[in-house]
């Protein structure tokens, strides 16, 4: 059974546009059909101060995976990519690809791994401003 899922992608370090682009075929490659993708966006950092600003997308992917394992999966491209800690308890950094589930199906999962809808989505005009784009 096929699902539909909303994932926001960012970059603030290296080559921007490259990172997106890798990331962008990995999912493509590893868990799904890209049904759609945004334009990419330039956006300043958000929760944390950097030199460096950020590049950010929303893909739509149709995928086997369940959430987990889609979440697992966006997780190790980001490791493979060289993405050494995740963001913990609002402390941001730089980082050269985030990967975040938005949206799953209609679904509302609410565990200590994973929280779809994402919390913050609708705080972030770097993920809205892509995800409109791609749910029109």
């Amino acid at each position: 059974m096929s699902h539909i899922a909303y994932l926001s992608l960012g970059t603030n370090l290296g080559d921007k546009e490259q990172n997106l682009t890798f990331a962008i075929s990995e999912i493509a490659r590893r868990i799904g059909v890209i049904k759609a993708q945004s334009a990419f966006l330039a956006t300043e950092p958000w929760g944390f101060d950097s030199e460096n600003a950020f590049l950010n997308a929303a893909i739509c992917v149709e995928t086997k995976l369940s959430p987990h394992a889609l979440l697992r999966e966006t997780q190790k491209i980001e490791r493979e990519m060289g993405r050494t800690h995740k963001s913990v308890n609002g402390v941001y950094h730089d980082r050269i690809i985030d990967i975040d589930i938005l949206l799953y199906d209609d679904l509302h999962i609410y565990t200590p791994q994973l929280t779809i809808p994402h919390p913050h989505m609708y705080e972030r005009d770097f993920v809205l401003i892509p995800l409109k784009e791609i749910m029109q």
